[in-house]
């Protein structure tokens, strides 16, 4: 019943307040009407009555001053109290519900300092009115600590309330956090991924178009003069396109429902493939030299892809904006770092290549896994690009590269 009266409270204040004044008015009333049990005045006395509604009056502002209130409420009450022995009626806890009111409803909008301040004097106040006006030369009564006693539990309860409320508050304030950092963290984590499928289409398209372009190129440049040849150029251009076609059915497959189980699942290409990316440079008429010093070491699946995709990226530069048809890759095991290094020898454009995103998205790999990136022109001539990528897996014997590696290679 009370619970349900809550929402009404709230949503008509003036109402309420209004509703209880009376019903305070009436129950200090009919208190002061009552003479020794059992019998019942019919009315109350008139200065009794006309305190009680003067106090009753004076709750309407406890919203707006709750301490003027309780210090005019605990003096009604104490004046009424004061005039029992000589009206006829006993000074107990019904007396001063107002006071109680009012203390509840101080308790309830100020600190726990102020209201125990509060209750204090009101409850001093109070017990000494009973003590000294007590009837017959008592100092004691059951009435007496009742008065105590329900005066006390007022500021009692609006401290449970006010704590209870507190809590209701900073549960739904926490909540609110909570729901709002999901949403930022769900945010970051599309918005890394939305750059992870950025990087993976740049290194896709601009790999394997930068290939066709140039085998497509050299095609037409040899149909005339030698068709042999550049219709063999044309079978590793459409051997170009269906990679490329197959590379980006599986980067764009990343970006399907996480419950799609029909969607083909291909491992992702690490340094085993470096040999046939080689190849497919070769094709469009760049020839790259491999070397390795150092033990080979197994890579973890995340610095393995980095490092392919950083290879990939770099020769892809190469074959765009350098003047010279060969190339290095370095890849160097010392400790627990390799260091991977791509270098040519050309002569123009090293600016145009450094202005691009295929930097930017080979330094960001690099970070990701802990490592970093260094990408200039050579001192002599031609552009370098040095990553530097951790590895976290103990050493191991060496695996031998097949096509590629060179020769020399001690």
């Amino acid at each position: 019943m009370i619970a349900d009266l809550r929402p009404w409270a709230r949503g008509h204040p003036r109402m309420a307040d209004a509703t209880l004044t009376v019903a305070l008015f009436g129950i200090t009333a009919v208190s002061t009407a009552m003479d020794q049990p059992p019998r019942i005045a019919q009315w109350p006395p008139l200065p009794a009555a006309v305190i009680a509604a003067v106090s009753a009056a004076i709750f309407l502002a406890h919203r707006r001053f709750p301490r003027l209130t309780v210090t005019a409420t605990t003096a009604c009450s104490a004046a009424l109290g004061a005039m029992g022995p000589w009206l006829g009626y006993e000074f107990g806890s019904t007396i001063a519900a107002t006071a109680m009111a009012a203390l509840y409803s101080l308790a309830l909008r100020t600190d726990r300092r102020t209201a125990g301040r509060a209750t204090a004097a009101c409850v001093l106040a109070l017990l000494a009115v009973s003590v000294i006006w007590a009837p017959d030369d008592t100092h004691l009564q059951p009435e007496q600590v009742g008065l105590v006693g329900f005066t006390l539990l007022s500021s009692a309860v609006a401290d449970s309330t006010r704590s209870r409320r507190d809590y209701v508050i900073a549960v739904e304030a926490r909540a609110e956090l909570a729901e709002r950092t999901r949403e930022d963290e769900a945010r970051l984590r599309v918005s890394a991924e939305q750059m992870r499928i950025a990087r993976e289409l740049h290194d896709v398209v601009a790999h394997h178009i930068t290939l066709a372009h140039a085998q497509a190129a050299t095609a037409d440049y040899l149909l005339a003069a030698k068709p042999d040849t550049a219709q063999y150029v044309m079978r590793n251009l459409t051997t170009t396109l269906v990679s490329a076609l197959n590379e980006l059915r599986a980067t764009v497959g990343l970006l399907r429902e996480a419950g799609d189980a029909t969607a083909p699942a291909e491992p992702a290409p690490g340094l085993a493939r470096l040999p046939a990316l080689l190849d497919s440079f070769e094709h469009a008429g760049l020839t790259v030299h491999l070397t390795c010093d150092g033990t080979r070491q197994p890579l973890s699946p995340g610095v393995d892809l980095t490092a392919y995709r950083i290879v990939q990226e770099a020769l892809t530069n190469v074959t765009k904006h350098a003047l010279t048809t060969t190339a290095s890759v370095r890849l160097a095991y010392t400790g627990r770092l390799l260091t991977l290094t791509v270098s040519d020898d050309g002569q123009q454009q090293a600016q145009t290549r450094a202005a691009g995103y295929g930097l930017i998205g080979m330094g960001e790999r690099a970070q990701a896994v802990g490592g970093r990136l260094r990408a200039r022109p050579k001192s002599d001539a031609g552009f370098e690009v040095v990553a530097e990528l951790p590895t976290d897996a103990p050493h191991s014997a060496d695996v031998p590269l097949t096509a590629h590696e060179d020769k020399d290679n001690a």
